[in-house]
């Protein structure tokens, strides 16, 4: 099943205000106490956006973040920043380099790493997914385990205990966010790790294996989504190639409550790789891009729903943006405006196929 028919990915466009006060907060030019009420301010208004749209499913927009990944690794022992091995592209053939996460050390949870993004009245957190931790420098992730699995084991009491003391708050959804897994779907990036002595296919194993093990035992009423996304930066994106490579293990084996997938270009493929989603468990289509201002037409939603409906139970399908609007800081290059024509697109939508 899924959560809500009208959902979102998490990350909305940081305003102005929040945006400055990151920049004078790391410049040391504002106090930690003004620094957190510039994001409590910022965080309060988009709440009340996500509701005005008339969405159920609410997140505080990643405002406490600098990426969807930066916090995590900030926060958890033993995780550092390097370059990654991968470049964001466009259509156009536009690069743009970017960094990823470093083990350093054997990882711990310090601290809680997301239990202060709730609070105000947001019911949804998202994670990076444990692949992020290595795939973005699959050649040279880390010293400080015999193993990627050893790795991921360790990891994965991170993801255990934060999960556990969100439950505890009262979070009912929880979203990883999974880059890897889209990107093994891609024959480019297949080759690229096989060039560089990996295999793909095993790579995959590995990291249901770590998303299994990262959600394991979580307290009964939580609902857990993996959110498969190409990449999202500024526009860009790292990934293109539908499903087909990693369907069968990818949704047969992961042991979530649902998928979130960008079904929004034709870059994603058709709809025939969800035959495999398990009986039972939900799908978000991702139809609605996050990446362009251009608004979507209803009917079209509404004629790819009924698509994807050839493989999942209509009931258990949802509709939501692709991606998120602001992966990072600087976001994607439409204006608020825009997304809240989005996000209210997706809400009218679902009220149009599901009721």
């Amino acid at each position: 099943m899924v959560p809500y028919h009208a959902d979102h990915i998490g990350s909305l466009l940081r305003p102005r205000a929040l945006r400055d006060a990151f920049r004078k907060h790391a410049l040391g030019e504002m106090t930690d106490a003004a620094f957190r009420a510039a994001q409590d301010e910022a965080v309060r208004e988009v709440v009340r956006l996500q509701r005005d749209c008339g969405l159920q499913v609410l997140t505080d927009g990643e405002f406490r973040r600098i990426s969807y990944w930066e916090k995590f690794v900030r926060l958890t022992k033993g995780l550092e920043v390097k370059d990654a091995v991968f470049t964001f592209h466009d259509a156009e053939g536009h690069q743009s380099k970017f960094t990823a996460p470093y083990v350093k050390g054997k990882v711990s949870r310090a601290e809680p790493i997301t239990l202060d993004e709730l609070g105000f009245g947001n019911n949804k957190i998202t994670m990076p997914a444990p692949s992020t931790m290595h795939f973005y420098r699959f050649t040279d992730w880390g010293s400080a385990y015999d193993s990627a699995e050893a790795f991921f084991k360790d990891l994965g009491k991170v993801y255990q205990a934060e999960i556990a003391d969100l439950a505890t708050a009262g979070c009912k959804y929880v979203q990883l966010d999974e880059v890897a897994v889209a990107i093994l779907c891609d024959p480019a990036a297949r080759a690229k790790v096989k060039g560089a002595g990996g295999d793909p296919d095993k790579l995959a194993d590995l990291y249901v294996d770590a998303i299994n093990h990262a959600v394991r035992n979580r307290p009964e009423g939580v609902a857990v989504g993996v959110h498969v996304c190409r990449g999202n930066y500024k526009g860009m994106y790292l990934s293109e190639g539908g499903y087909d490579a990693v369907a069968e293990k990818f949704f047969g084996r992961t042991e979530v409550d649902h998928f979130l997938l960008e079904f929004d270009t034709p870059r994603a493929g058709g709809f025939s790789p969800l035959r495999f989603v398990p009986k039972g468990k939900g799908v978000v289509l991702g139809l609605v891009s996050s990446k362009t201002p251009q608004l979507e037409m209803m009917e079209t939603l509404k004629k790819r729903t009924e698509e994807a409906s050839k493989y999942i139970d209509p009931a258990n399908l949802a509709i939501s943006p692709q991606c998120g609007f602001a992966s990072t800081m600087g976001g994607n290059p439409v204006t608020e405006a825009d997304e809240r024509a989005k996000l209210k697109l997706c809400v009218d939508a679902a009220r149009r196929i599901w009721g």
